[in-house]
């Protein structure tokens, strides 16, 4: 399997099973947060979830996936999958997919697209305030994981312009989401939104 295969294959969850989970979560007043976890060896959806933070603050994306994928009968190890976040995980999230054991993890927007795209600071206001680093200022490469910015993969993919195309279909949906969620937010009680 090429990174190719996992760019195109991860940008179809997005769209095709994290989009409609947020799209409904947003409505309900939750943050435009998703996630999903595949399959390795064939790239397979086990499960995809968005953010639930109005049942539990907790429940960002990526820990309300992680909920739900220890809530299965059974399950894949977590060694042999891939995690996939629609935004950057912040520290929580990126602990949350450490303790579940994952080897890796893969996003589509940036922390600092969070900041100033969906105007949601939070993670790079945590990371600076209580780890004292700058964004990006973590280590994508360390003894637990590696992180893979989805929007890297694309540029240097053979099939770039199909992938940039996908990619600018997901921002649209998300900007709209967005805009949606900022609209209603005062309406909710999610302590940092």
């Amino acid at each position: 399997m090429t990174a190719a295969d996992i760019t195109r294959r991860l940008l179809d969850v997005i769209e095709d099973d994290i989009l409609p989970l947020t799209e409904k979560g947003v409505a309900a007043g939750n943050k435009v947060f998703g996630a999903a976890i595949l399959r390795k060896s064939d790239l397979s959806l086990v499960l995809a979830e968005t953010n639930n933070e109005l049942e539990n603050p907790l429940w960002h994306g990526e820990v309300h996936t992680l909920k739900r994928f220890y809530e299965l009968g059974e399950r894949p190890v977590t060694k042999d999958l891939i995690f996939l976040s629609t935004h950057e995980p912040c520290t929580m999230c990126m602990s949350a997919i450490t303790w579940a054991g994952f080897d890796n993890f893969y996003y589509f927007f940036s922390h600092e697209d969070s900041r100033d795209a969906f105007a949601i600071p939070h993670d790079l206001k945590i990371l600076k305030e209580v780890f004292g680093l700058e964004p990006g200022g973590y280590r994508k490469a360390n003894a637990f994981w590696n992180a893979y910015a989805i929007a890297d993969l694309v540029a240097v993919d053979d099939d770039a312009e199909s992938l940039r195309a996908q990619s600018k279909r997901i921002h649209a949906v998300y900007d709209r989401l967005s805009q949606e969620y900022q609209s209603g937010k005062t309406d909710n009680d999610i302590p940092l939104n």
